[in-house]
């Protein structure tokens, strides 16, 4: 059965349908990654996106159920050039196309996504709609529709949940957190809450934590400023770490700006070079915001990490408090494993902090 993607610009590709059959709009993003198709669809970072995979197939070693980033898929509908009708893979539990079946997911393959992927980059991330039919009037109705508003939209928790362990007690403030974060605080044997997005800085401290944690998430983050002064609280009275949307949100709380990329960073190849150090090292890369350079200067922020080809801020340290975050994915699930030590060193800043 054919289907079609059309831009906002008015390109069209026609592809072949295959998962659900409902009619979607979206953010058309692309990821460079040439795995983890299961982690980029179940990322809520991707929240409301529509994925191009540049890989020409995937689907080849199937899907895992204990590989997903969360409970559900997070992006609006999937388009790859190829995708693979016998995976091989002894953990598999069923093909990526009945996955999309089950998961009410839509998709079109059989496009050429090299093209589509060069135009993404000369004219930037754009809205587009997923649709069996090109009538004018459907497609443009289709335009018309609400997109989700990224985090306000999400299925959130209510309340905070605990992940009890018997290392160092860490809230975590979620606003679309990855299962491979967690997991790997939990390999360090943290003890962890977990907090909705909205939570405030009184909630947080009374619940006696040793640090805090600012996870990934999707969407604009200069449309949070609202959780603004409960980073600013937090980071002056306990060790805090941000990742991806929390390196974002700390450096809007310390007066920096943010804006948006012309078509981010998405894949699992991204070189970052660590300025302290002068090190470089490959790693997973998840966003369409970046922390404005210029916008550091007369703030108590300095630049940690930056990107290697385009020099984009990649993580930033606050001067006057125990509190750094990274854009990247030090997580890297899967991905390079190169950053992890990240995760170390928040473990020692509570270790030097609870010594005093």
């Amino acid at each position: 059965m054919e289907r079609y993607l059309v831009l906002k610009n008015g390109s069209v590709y026609k592809g072949h349908a295959f998962g659900s059959k409902k009619a979607v709009n979206g953010e058309v993003v692309f990821s460079t990654g040439m795995t983890g198709y299961q982690e980029t669809i179940t990322d809520p970072s991707y929240y409301g996106q529509i994925m191009v995979f540049t890989n020409p197939l995937i689907g080849n070693y199937g899907i895992t159920t204990g590989d997903d980033e969360s409970l559900h898929p997070q992006v609006k509908a999937i388009i790859a050039h190829e995708i693979a009708k016998y995976p091989s893979n002894y953990r598999c539990k069923m093909t990526l196309t009945r996955y999309a079946e089950k998961q009410d997911l839509p998709g079109i393959s059989g496009i050429d996504t090299r093209r589509l992927t060069k135009e993404i980059r000369d004219q930037g991330s754009m809205p587009g709609v997923i649709t069996d039919d090109l009538n004018h009037e459907n497609v443009n109705q289709l335009f018309d529709q609400k997109t989700p508003n990224k985090l306000s939209d999400m299925t959130t928790i209510e309340n905070s949940y605990p992940a009890p362990n018997d290392g160092p007690k860490i809230a975590i403030i979620d606003y679309g957190i990855k299962n491979s974060i967690m997991k790997q605080l939990s390999k360090r044997h943290a003890n962890m809450v977990v907090f909705q997005s909205n939570v405030s800085a009184k909630t947080v401290l009374d619940s006696y934590p040793d640090a805090v944690m600012l996870s990934n998430g999707p969407g604009d983050p200069e449309k949070m400023s609202d959780v603004l002064p409960t980073i600013q609280t937090l980071e002056h009275q306990l060790p805090l770490m941000g990742i991806c949307f929390g390196n974002q949100l700390l450096a809007l709380a310390n007066g920096a700006k943010t804006y948006k990329m012309k078509f981010g960073h998405r894949g699992f190849n991204h070189a970052v070079k660590d300025l302290t150090t002068g090190k470089c090292y490959f790693t997973s890369q998840n966003h369409g915001y970046a922390v404005d350079r210029n916008s550091l200067k007369g703030t108590n922020l300095e630049t940690w990490f930056e990107e290697i080809n385009d020099h984009t801020v990649e993580g930033i340290k606050v001067k006057d408090c125990n509190a750094f975050s990274v854009q990247f994915h030090p997580d890297a699930s899967p991905g390079p494993h190169d950053a992890l030590y990240v995760f170390d060193q928040f473990f020692e800043m509570i270790k030097q902090s609870q010594k005093k």
